[in-house]
């Protein structure tokens, strides 16, 4: 039985661009093994700083010339266009599956149908809505790091689910034909800290902010929101999708911006 050929880390990150972006990187890169895609999880962050830099500098450029409601607009339709709506319809998907499913193996259907439903439309609507409406009411001078630092550190947050639980399906029923490793043992200690390191641009750039970004509950929010969501899945399917890491990733960054809000909206009442 021939085996597959172990990827480097460089496959790896090569991997994890061309996965998690619509840029055609696979000009450049030719020849990224195909197991390298089962560990693109752990650069998931790295991608942030294309998927977050696009919507900063895509407000930042757009803010002056537009108001800040269109230059917000824009930002957000750069980075779907970018990502190819990838995490959107992922969370569209989840929101089908799990309002629609009432066991595990109802659930595992409806996410893997690609027709969206009722739920899905409706949540993927409402989570857009509460998105756009919270980043209008934060500072505006100050927005293009609360943009791109949500979009590092939830995907950062949001990379752990797969120490916490299993693949929900088989392998040869994944959409993408591929799952993700799971670390074990002394790998989960590694694992863990490459999304730290990745957040490098985050720490680096936070030093600009303003004293009250420094507050602690908008990094712990997220963190609480990732645990909730693995219990939630833990309990109803035993595991995790595609789908599911894309709903997290949203519903974890949503979490750490309307944190950030009502701190800003708290201090100022």
């Amino acid at each position: 039985m021939m085996t597959q050929p172990q990827s480097t880390v460089s496959d790896r990150i090569w991997a994890a661009l061309m996965f998690f972006t619509r840029l055609p990187f696979w000009k450049i890169r030719k020849d990224v093994p195909q197991e390298a895609f089962r560990h693109v999880v752990e650069y998931w962050t790295l991608s942030g700083w294309l998927t977050g830099g696009t919507l900063a500098a895509s407000y930042w450029l757009s803010a002056r010339i537009f108001p800040t409601a269109i230059a917000l607009l824009i930002a957000l339709a750069a980075r779907l266009l970018l990502t190819g709506a990838l995490h959107e319809d992922g969370l569209a998907d989840f929101m089908d599956g799990f309002g629609g499913g009432h066991s595990r193996e109802r659930i595992l259907a409806i996410m893997k149908d690609s027709h969206i439903g009722t739920f899905g439309v409706l949540g993927l609507l409402l989570y857009l809505a509460l998105l756009y409406t919270t980043w209008l009411h934060l500072p505006p001078q100050y927005l293009p790091f609360y943009l791109f630092a949500g979009d590092l550190y939830a995907k950062a947050c949001s990379s752990f689910i797969i120490c916490r639980l299993p693949y929900a399906r088989r392998s040869e029923e994944a959409k993408i034909g591929t799952t993700y490793v799971r670390p074990h043992g002394r790998g989960i200690l590694s694992y863990l800290l490459r999304p730290l390191v990745q957040l490098f641009p985050v720490y680096l750039w936070s030093t600009f902010c303003p004293q009250q970004l420094l507050t602690i509950w908008p990094w712990l929010t997220p963190l609480l929101c990732v645990g909730l969501l693995i219990r939630y899945l833990r309990q109803r399917i035993q595991g995790y999708t595609g789908d599911c890491c894309g709903a997290v990733f949203l519903l974890t960054e949503l979490s750490f911006h309307l944190t950030l809000l009502a701190f800003i909206h708290s201090t100022v009442l």
